[in-house]
């Protein structure tokens, strides 16, 4: 027998607050409509769709975020002032929209940079005499600076793409030919004499070529703070076995293990920032492993990075290192389509980051332009999308999906375990005692789903296709 009772009472049992339960929902069609409550029936079944553990709570969340990428900004420069601060204030005024308080940066050029470039190009120069972000004041110093105005207490953390190309053994930024990627019309001028290969060393691993590379973090670090910017973390090298076309160097991990336990951790740790290891994007734990069993190096290391194949091989170093810190650091990035399909791909990456540990969730593009085109030639997904020839933009269903979460979950939450038949649902406890449950019906025709939390159980109907939000 089905009892319906007030739906209002049991939310304001269930939490520590007096606020009305939020009920906000998205499909293909409409984005973020608010949702009568009362629709939520509270219901008695002997077996429930899924039970929310709600004395099981796991790890807890840090934040949500995304990366400060040169042609983020060069696109949001097309907008009007007005527009601009729209989307500033959407993404990280706490309270009103994305609430990102945890976002990346790159150190030098990254695949969405203008061109490749690095802070120092005057080969040998060891003592960093010509270490300039005269770059970065044209485009990620404004971008960073345009955020903290709205969230002041954003935390900020580093990884370089490349190092300077005379501190690689082949002296290039790149590490492949772009013809073997991407459109012959973006190809990248290296030679084949300069092409590497994963598995190798492309840094030069001598000591006077560490000691100067730890330096150039150091006057990152300091360069940055002069332009009033605190970086809290940064990690030795995004992505480091994957051989590109763009700004890229591969690395044993062993030789990581060297620069971050003898050289840039101790220079990290005088200037007060965090070192975490990443970005790892394989589904080998091994190579993790490698870095957190070095003696030297395992001191300075906070916690991992992981992005792309690298999610595969999370589980494992979660479950072996159940206390160690871990970031989603790059959401898989698309292909300039911003579809519904990506949002949905999206959603399950989501799932399987939090289910095994994560502490904080960083998307990839902030903005680019429609067809999301890097300089590179590879076409990616973003948050906000800049029509040039209108000057417009619109926001992605990628993002509206990632807002579900960030909108709500509050740093310092717990991420809470599910069970039961029905998988597409996550649930987070917040500091206040408020339950976020986030369901997705893949559906093409509207389901209700029976949902455990506590001693309670409430009833949703889900529209087709759609992504809810009930915060009670």
């Amino acid at each position: 027998m089905k009892k319906v009772l007030s739906i209002c009472i049991f939310f304001s049992l269930l939490a520590c607050n007096d606020k009305d339960p939020v009920w906000i929902v998205t499909t293909p069609d409409e984005a973020w409509k608010e949702q009568d409550n009362r629709k939520i029936e509270l219901v008695d079944v002997e077996q429930p769709d899924v039970e929310v553990m709600l004395s099981e709570p796991r790890q807890v969340v840090d934040g949500f975020g995304a990366c400060f990428n040169e042609l983020g900004w060069t696109s949001l420069s097309l907008l009007s002032d007005v527009q601009r601060d729209s989307v500033f204030s959407e993404l990280f005024a706490p309270g009103k929209g994305a609430n990102f308080n945890i976002c990346r940066m790159p150190v030098g050029a990254n695949d969405f940079s203008r061109d490749w470039y690095s802070y120092n190009e005057t080969a040998g120069d060891f003592e960093m005499k010509n270490f300039s972000i005269d770059n970065d004041k044209q485009t990620l110093v404004p971008f960073i600076k345009e955020a903290l105005k709205y969230n002041p207490k954003l935390a900020l953390w580093a990884s370089p793409w490349s190092p300077p190309a005379w501190m690689k053994d082949n002296g290039h930024y790149a590490c492949v030919s772009l013809s073997d990627f991407f459109d012959q019309r973006f190809r990248t001028d290296i030679r084949p004499d300069q092409v590497r290969a994963e598995g190798m060393n492309m840094f030069i691993t001598e000591d006077e070529y560490y000691k100067a590379y730890a330096l150039y973090f150091q006057k990152f670090i300091e360069s940055y703070r002069g332009e009033g910017i605190d970086i809290s973390m940064v990690m030795p090298q995004n992505e480091f076995n994957s051989c590109q076309p763009f700004p890229s160097c591969t690395w044993q991990a062993n030789a990581l293990a060297v620069f971050v336990g003898k050289y840039l951790g101790p220079a990290m740790q005088k200037l007060g920032v965090d070192v975490m290891f990443g970005t790892m994007e394989r589904p080998n734990p091994a190579l993790v492993d490698t870095i957190l069993t070095d003696p030297d190096c395992a001191k300075y290391v906070k916690g991992v990075g992981f992005q792309w194949a690298g999610k595969e091989s999370l589980p494992n170093i979660h479950e072996r290192y159940p206390n160690m810190k871990i970031y989603e650091t790059e959401q898989e990035c698309g292909n300039g389509a911003n579809s519904w399909g990506g949002a949905v791909y999206s959603w399950g990456l989501m799932k399987h980051y939090f289910k095994h540990g994560t502490n904080t969730y960083d998307y990839w593009n902030i903005s680019l332009l429609e067809g999301g085109m890097s300089r590179w030639g590879w076409a990616q997904n973003s948050l906000v999308v800049v029509d040039s020839l209108t000057h417009s933009y619109r926001y992605t269903y990628e993002y509206q999906v990632l807002k579900h979460a960030s909108h709500f979950v509050r740093p310092g939450a717990k991420y809470l375990p599910v069970s039961g038949d029905f998988s597409d649902i996550m649930a987070f406890l917040n500091p206040d005692g408020g339950v976020v449950v986030i369901v997705y019906n893949s559906e093409m025709e509207e389901v209700k789903k029976t949902v455990k939390i506590g001693t309670k159980t409430i009833a949703l109907p889900l529209k087709p296709q759609s992504f809810n939000t009930i915060a009670l």
